[in-house]
């Protein structure tokens, strides 16, 4: 495990990433502004507040969702957008990580396999964004947190 991996088991968005898309969303709002007074032309209208849009989507995803995983001896906790789910280790199958090779440049997801109540599966995949931390050191922790593995 690297130097830099939490030893605490809780990962989430990084905060200055979180800042700077919402530093970004409110330039976007003020650009939707300052079209709007100037009578701009609608497609430039239409860009800006898709791209507000986006960009507050984002910055309040990145605010809800940290931590995004809390992992400790009873289980792991998953954080999003609308509420947390509680997998406790009995219904994880599975945490790897996945080298994948994507426009030339390589990178590696978490993956987290569970089992639902209901018996259904569910797969989770964080990349390193969600995780501020390598995937691969992320799974080393998890493994090391985990009872009985």
């Amino acid at each position: 495990m690297s130097d830099d991996a939490r030893a605490d088991g809780v990962w989430g968005p990084s905060a200055g990433l979180v800042g700077l898309a919402w530093v970004a969303a409110a330039a976007a709002a003020a650009w939707c502004v300052l079209l709007v007074a100037t009578g701009a032309d609608p497609p430039g209208l239409l860009l800006a507040s898709i791209a507000t849009l986006g960009l507050g989507l984002a910055a309040l995803y990145g605010t809800r969702a940290r931590p995004r995983l809390r992992v400790d001896a009873s289980g792991l906790v998953v954080r999003g957008l609308v509420g947390s789910c509680h997998h406790p280790w009995v219904r994880v199958d599975d945490v790897r990580v996945l080298a994948v090779r994507r426009l030339g440049r390589e990178s590696t997801l978490l993956e987290i396999d569970v089992t639902e109540p209901d018996g259904s599966e569910r797969m989770m995949i964080f990349g390193r964004l969600e995780l501020d931390d390598d995937p691969a050191d992320v799974a080393e922790a998890i493994h090391a947190i985990r009872p009985g593995r």
